[in-house]
């Protein structure tokens, strides 16, 4: 099997809801999601996909959607309030908590493939960095 592999990076506010820990506290990460392509066959010009391509799709979706934003457990209920205050503030709720692998599970079964419907191209598997030190992995 022959991948080739995006990195796309991203600044997102988030708290892991009924976290035991500081996690529970409103906090960010600059986020490092590296996504993991393949195809049937190379194209004609020898590649799985263009980089441009994943970056534009999927990238394209992170920007528009948990880039400078806050990401939440949709029954967070206060810190969603306290998110709201904030006037045009970009939210984004998960029927989850927000963990790195949560995320990462996400992009890889709900978001790659919407955003690559139509091509022969599949992310699969998912590395998203939180921090220098801590990333999770989602895999097909």
């Amino acid at each position: 099997m022959i991948k080739c592999i995006r990195r796309v990076q991203f600044c997102a506010g988030h708290r892991v809801w009924k976290h035991e820990n500081k996690c529970a506290h409103l906090h960010g990460h600059n986020y490092v999601a590296l996504l993991h392509a393949t195809a049937p066959q190379l194209d004609s010009l020898g590649r799985v996909v263009d980089f441009s391509y994943l970056k534009e799709a999927i990238g394209g979706w992170i920007e528009s959607n948990w880039d400078h934003g806050f990401i939440l457990h949709e029954s967070d209920l206060e810190a969603l309030d306290a998110v709201q205050k904030v006037s045009g503030q970009r939210l984004y709720l998960m029927k989850v908590n927000p963990t790195a692998e949560n995320m990462a599970a996400h992009l890889l079964h709900d978001i790659a493939p919407r955003e690559l419907e139509g091509t022969d191209v599949q992310v699969v598997k998912v590395e998203l960095w939180e921090t220098e030190n801590c990333y999770a992995e989602a895999s097909l």
